[in-house]
């Protein structure tokens, strides 16, 4: 079983994730919980895509037992501090992740699978493009197609198919 920090640890941590969002709090007026610090100390941790499910999850393993409803409004809260992204993939329950460098997502529509590539020509052009009226603050690009995985199998059952006839 993991150690979950108490509020005192959280309240004095110089990482400034963690500072970004105790200063989010204390401009809203909103209570520091133990609660609401074992969710984000759960997510720093995570590298790629979650849903609230298998964060649930993850903070359950660690052996902090806190309501759904609580994940659900402490993500909430991350997402408005722009700390946390929310993705809806075509067809797929949402998901979440950390905000990070700015990347693509290539989304298989056969498995359901999601890669993040950085493409720093892309970027290059994305932060070099302006918009009459509008000051971009960022940018979600999605791919959707098969992956090589996938392609190979249904490469092989096509070839199989062609074979029996």
């Amino acid at each position: 079983m993991k150690t979950i920090p108490n509020i005192e640890d959280f309240a004095n941590s110089n990482n400034p994730v963690v500072r970004k969002f105790s200063d989010y709090l204390d401009q809203h007026g909103m209570r520091r919980t133990t609660e609401r610090y074992a969710i984000l100390n759960r997510i720093m941790n995570v590298n790629g895509h979650f849903t609230i499910e298998e964060l649930q999850q993850m903070i359950d393993e660690d052996g902090f037992r806190v309501s759904r409803s609580t994940v659900y409004n402490t993500v909430e809260l991350l997402i408005e501090a722009k700390m946390l992204r929310r993705h809806v993939f075509e067809g797929m329950q949402a998901q979440y992740e950390r905000i990070t460098l700015p990347h693509t997502h290539l989304i298989c529509t056969n498995c359901g699978k999601v890669k993040e590539v950085r493409d720093p020509n892309f970027a290059a052009f994305m932060n070099a493009r302006r918009f009459n009226a509008f000051n971009t603050d960022h940018y979600s690009l999605y791919v959707y197609g098969t992956c090589s995985t996938c392609a190979r199998k249904l490469k092989r059952v096509k070839n199989e198919m062609t074979n029996k006839r």
